[in-house]
Formats: structure tokens, C-alpha cells, sequence
């Protein structure tokens, strides 16, 4: 008898154990035997492509998502998710925690995975017009569900905290240009840098690198978030593990940074003064 309850994918099909219909025998990724086919002969950057695109990639893709996935794989301790992820470690959180606030904190439009899909999605409507690049970064399309995202308040995939392009950053985007097609949008960006930089005001960020490997790479804004979000977490995982076993001691608390604009400390004080007298 065949359940009437069946889960749809357009990617993917499995064939059950005939002793346990919850298990299955055989995996099969856009007509490729998974566990025949694709896990002996396949590499992991060549499967990632295939579970996002649908189709098996060439060799020059797959190198240049290696290259990106290793130049996200940890953003180190001055990224907020990365620090958000070590609070949790520091405070003795189960993993699935410290990964999750990693993935919260690494979600939003500053450096995050929201900022790299809105970076996409003016590859898509700027093309490799300057001008309206140009344009488009000084007032960045703003989503309409305003409950979820506020205004962006800077040029997607630029710092507007630097002054200087960061050395990772150029370093990456000169790799991953060398590997990326002759006419796309790493090699754009490349030639295009020092202009748009100059036209926002503040440098290139790392966010923006990423953005461009994605539109190289023939994914799409949602594609090129989630991806984001997975390839930084290696990173976010061992610095929430070393932190849990460094302990607090050892943790930076920014005391000096915090200045209460109510402070309840002093309003009891004050209170018990008043009964003294």
C-alpha cells in the first residue's frame, strides 16, 4: 500500500529498504547514484555543486569553490559570528547552540549572508555597467518586508568601517580571479575595485569577494546566502571549542565599553541613602 504523505524534490530520489520504509537503499542526486557513483568518484566541492545547481560542474568550478569555501572557512575573532559562537563556547553551551548563535549573528546585512545575496542581486540587475553600479551601491535596493530587514545603511559588499582594503581580501579576490572565467564577475570586480571603492568611500570587503564567486559560480542570491552561512562555520566551531576549554578567565569582557543609561546599581544606592538619613 503506498502512503498517500510523499515529500516532492525535484533533485533528489531514494529508494526505500524493502525491510524498513524508513531507510533507503539507494540515493540518487540529479540522476547521480550518490553512494555508487558520486561519493567514490566525486570530490566534496564537486558534489556541493551538484546539490545546489543540479548539474555536474567542471573541474575549474569546483577548484574555485574550494578556494573560496577555504578563504571563508574562518573569518577569526574580530567577525561577529565568530565571537558569537565563542560567547556560547566561554559559557559552556551544547554545540548546536554555539553553531546556531553563529548562524543568527552571521545571517544579517553587515558582513553577513543577507549582505552577500543583496551584493547578488545587483550582479543581476548592473550587469558590468560602472555607472549604474555606481548608482545602485549609493542607495542599494531595499527590502519590502521591513519586519525582517531594516534599511541598509552602506554599499553591499564594501566596509564602511575601513579605510584600506584588508590584505585577505585582496589576496583572495587576486586568487579567486585567476581561477574564475575571463569575462566574469571576479574578473569585473578586479579591474573595477579602486573605482567603486573610491565612488562609496570605504574598501572592498570580503562579503563583496564572495558575492562575485557566487554570480561566477552560476548560483543565485539564495543559493549564495545559504552556501555563506555553511562555509564559514569550520571556523566558528573550533573557536567556540577552543574558548570552552580555555574557560572565562581567559575571556575579554568589554566592561570599560558599557555605560548603563539606567543603571539599577546606582538607583538602589541612592534609595538606600535616602532611608539612612
Amino acid at each position: 500500500m503506498t502512503s498517500k504523505y510523499v515529500y516532492h524534490s525535484n533533485f533528489w530520489f531514494e529508494e526505500s529498504e524493502e525491510s524498513n520504509p524508513f531507510a533507503a537503499r539507494a540515493c540518487y542526486c540529479s540522476g547521480y547514484d550518490v553512494y555508487g557513483q558520486v561519493v567514490p568518484k566525486a570530490g566534496w566541492f564537486e558534489y556541493l555543486l551538484l546539490l545546489f545547481k543540479g548539474e555536474r560542474s567542471s573541474p575549474a568550478m569546483s577548484v574555485l569553490l574550494e578556494k573560496l569555501a577555504m578563504s571563508l572557512a574562518n573569518p577569526g575573532p574580530r567577525e561577529a559570528s565568530v565571537r558569537a559562537a565563542m560567547n556560547g563556547g566561554v559559557a559552556g553551551t551544547n554545540p548546536g547552540s554555539a553553531l546556531m548563535a553563529a548562524l543568527a549573528v552571521g545571517s544579517g546585512q553587515y558582513g553577513g549572508a543577507r549582505e552577500v545575496a543583496v551584493a547578488m542581486e545587483l550582479w543581476q540587475q548592473c550587469g558590468r555597467d560602472l555607472t549604474t553600479w555606481q548608482q545602485r551601491l549609493r542607495k542599494p535596493e531595499q527590502d519590502e518586508r521591513a519586519d525582517i530587514w531594516a534599511p541598509m545603511e552602506h554599499a553591499p559588499g564594501f566596509d564602511p568601517n575601513g579605510d584600506h582594503t584588508p590584505t585577505p581580501v585582496l589576496s583572495t579576490l587576486e586568487l579567486l580571479t585567476s581561477l574564475a572565467p575571463e569575462q566574469g564577475a571576479l574578473a569585473w570586480l578586479s579591474q573595477q575595485r579602486e573605482e567603486l571603492e573610491h565612488s562609496v568611500g570605504y574598501p572592498l570587503a570580503m562579503s563583496g569577494v564572495a558575492g562575485a564567486a557566487f554570480v561566477d559560480l552560476g548560483l543565485n542570491p539564495e543559493q549564495g546566502s545559504m552556501l555563506f552561512l555553511i562555509l564559514r562555520l569550520p571556523g566558528a566551531a573550533v573557536h567556540a571549542l577552543e574558548q570552552q576549554q580555555m574557560g572565562w578567565k581567559k575571556f575579554p569582557f568589554y566592561g570599560d565599553a558599557i555605560e548603563l543609561a539606567n543603571d539599577p546599581g546606582a538607583n538602589v544606592s541612592m534609595a538606600n541613602e535616602g532611608a539612612d538619613s
